[in-house]
């Protein structure tokens, strides 16, 4: 973990000499001379080492007078695998903002989220990334008018108030501030072939490299609800409840980046929705460290030398996945497909794809708790925990959002009738985002230890997988790979 790394300038510098693309995102270098800040791997010939200086973040650059490089884009990189791998209070925050939490309710919101006074999550802030919440928030709203601006046609006043600014002056101040370029010039920097369909976005969803699309998409591809998810095309398409309306994504593995497409009912869901998708694909990983660290078993050692990279599938969307989590106990994938399907269509909101495929959103909690338990085709006892859930949820009572603390969410879920390890695990590495969430339940685990000469009893295997952690849920994916036999949802 390379937690505080901008505080080690020898690090940084070398990082910087080298143009190591590894680092970026991890923090960001400000150059004295010039007034501009980029990322590690920026193509320009390296600064002195007297004339650099390190920051945690694109907006302690910002509040600090430097103005994004024209050349790197720092605004482009990958974000910090920290605020994915940690739950304390500073990571949450940054899922929250990532969000658009700060925008939609204001630091009050955040703080009531997070369960903490305003001054406490500023002083946090401040002290690590040398910005506090209102801040990190412009930041996040330059970059989106950024790639608003330059994929799309949209008047600039549809376009600022889309990216969250309150006024076309404040967004041109702060276009031109950040990146030195007013909105105008910027969009006629864009290339010539950025032309895309009506109401279409395209944009470039960047990742640390290695990154090994199989298990990535081929499960997602696998588990898809039919009318909310499928591949298709070489994509995996799906739609997305959001804050303010709804969207369809489709996502394409290529070999620098995912290409995004965003059909979005309500322009001002974007940074939600890019966000949503690079956490649901793990984007922000740092998998040099990841697979260096599970290298150091002798038997995972090949498996990830044959496929480095690997990523942790995760959702869109916390509460529709533990729904189909409990949906799929005990039963295999093609059942739990199918469960999931008949209640998309008979309670899922209908939505228009103008490519056709997808119909609906999943159904809201809100919209389950109205129903008539005995009118959920399954057995009484998964009926009982299906609807204890929703209940929870619907009422707020158990939250599985970006500001959940990991810890406190696995108790208040197996506090629930029908909730087993298998289940609250599975949860927390796809939904809650836990790097080291373990399944030494799951039968294709527990298949692919034997085969690899691996204990296969849970305790057993518990205790040979602590040498795995921080990252054992990637390890899991690993050990999935080896096992031939399709997906199942296993004990709860």
């Amino acid at each position: 973990m390379r937690n505080g790394m901008h505080t080690d300038r020898e690090r940084c510098v070398r990082a910087v000499q080298s143009k190591d693309a590894r680092f970026d995102g991890w923090f960001f270098t400000a150059v004295l001379t010039t007034r501009i800040y980029c990322r590690p791997s920026c193509p320009a010939v390296p600064p002195k080492p007297e004339n650099m200086t390190f920051h945690p973040s694109a907006a302690s650059c910002q509040q600090a007078g430097f103005r994004a490089c024209k050349r790197c884009r720092p605004d482009t990189s990958p974000g910090s695998p920290e605020w994915n791998q940690r739950a304390d209070l500073v990571a949450r925050a940054m899922r929250l903002i990532a969000d658009g939490v700060v925008d939609r309710e204001g630091v009050p919101g955040l703080a009531a989220r997070l369960g903490y006074s305003t001054r406490q999550i500023e002083r946090q802030l401040l002290a690590e990334l040398g910005a506090g919440p209102l801040a990190l928030a412009r930041a996040e709203r330059a970059r989106t008018a950024r790639l608003l601006i330059e994929t799309t046609a949209l008047p600039m006043a549809d376009l600022a108030f889309a990216a969250g600014f309150s006024s076309i002056r404040t967004f041109n101040d702060t276009v031109r501030e950040v990146f030195a370029l007013s909105p105008s010039e910027l969009r006629g920097r864009r290339p010539k072939n950025t032309a895309t369909a009506p109401g279409v976005l395209s944009l470039r969803l960047p990742f640390r490299a290695p990154l090994n699309p199989d298990n990535l998409f081929g499960h997602l591809a696998a588990t898809a609800v039919p009318g909310v998810e499928e591949w298709r095309d070489g994509a995996y398409r799906r739609t997305l409840r959001l804050p303010y309306g709804h969207g369809i994504v489709a996502l394409t593995p290529q070999p620098d980046h995912i290409a995004c497409r965003l059909t979005l009912s309500d322009l001002r869901d974007l940074p939600v929705a890019i966000s949503r998708c690079r956490r649901m694909l793990d984007l922000d990983a740092d998998p040099v460290a990841i697979d260096d660290q599970l290298r150091t078993d002798p038997v995972l050692a090949p498996l990830v030398d044959k496929a480095p990279g690997r990523r942790v599938p995760r959702t869109v969307d916390e509460a529709e996945f533990a729904l189909r989590a409990v949906l799929g106990q005990q039963v295999s994938t093609a059942a739990a497909r199918t469960h999931a399907a008949r209640l998309v269509t008979a309670h899922g909101e209908a939505v228009e794809d103008p490519e056709g495929g997808l119909t609906h959103l999943f159904p809201a909690p809100e919209a389950l708790a109205a129903l008539d338990p005995e009118s959920l085709a399954m057995p009484r006892t998964r009926r009982t925990t299906f609807t204890t859930l929703v209940h929870r949820l619907a009422e707020g009572t158990l939250h599985l959002g970006a500001e959940s603390d990991w810890e406190d969410s696995r108790a208040r879920l197996l506090a629930l009738p029908g909730f087993g390890p298998w289940t609250v695990d599975v949860i927390a590495m796809r939904a809650l985002g836990d790097p080291d969430a373990f399944l030494p339940t799951d039968l294709g685990i527990r298949r692919a230890a034997r085969e690899l000469g691996l204990p296969s009893t849970p305790a057993a295997l518990t205790a040979r997988a602590a040498a795995w952690r921080p990252w054992r849920a990637y390890a899991v994916q690993y050990l999935w790979a080896t096992d031939s036999h399709p997906i199942n949802f296993l004990p709860v």
